[in-house]
């Protein structure tokens, strides 16, 4: 082989492809960009300050409770 002529690394990543992030808690593929640098989807996401918008319903007691 000569000098010039070097092998490419395998490890890399495919250029023009987007590498696939799974959630760490529920380990479903990732799309959002801001869950893909967090590493976590909205559902699992520990952290409430994400920016992922909360839907809490105001609900009646249960009776006898």
């Amino acid at each position: 082989m000569a000098a010039n002529e070097q092998q490419e690394p395998l490890t890399g990543p495919v250029p023009g492809l987007r590498r696939r992030v799974w959630c760490r808690g529920c380990r479903r593929l990732l799309t959002d960009p801001e869950s893909v640098r967090r590493r976590w989807g909205p559902e699992c996401d520990p952290d409430t300050r994400n920016g992922h918008e909360r839907h809490d319903v105001d609900q009646d007691p249960i009776p006898g409770l």
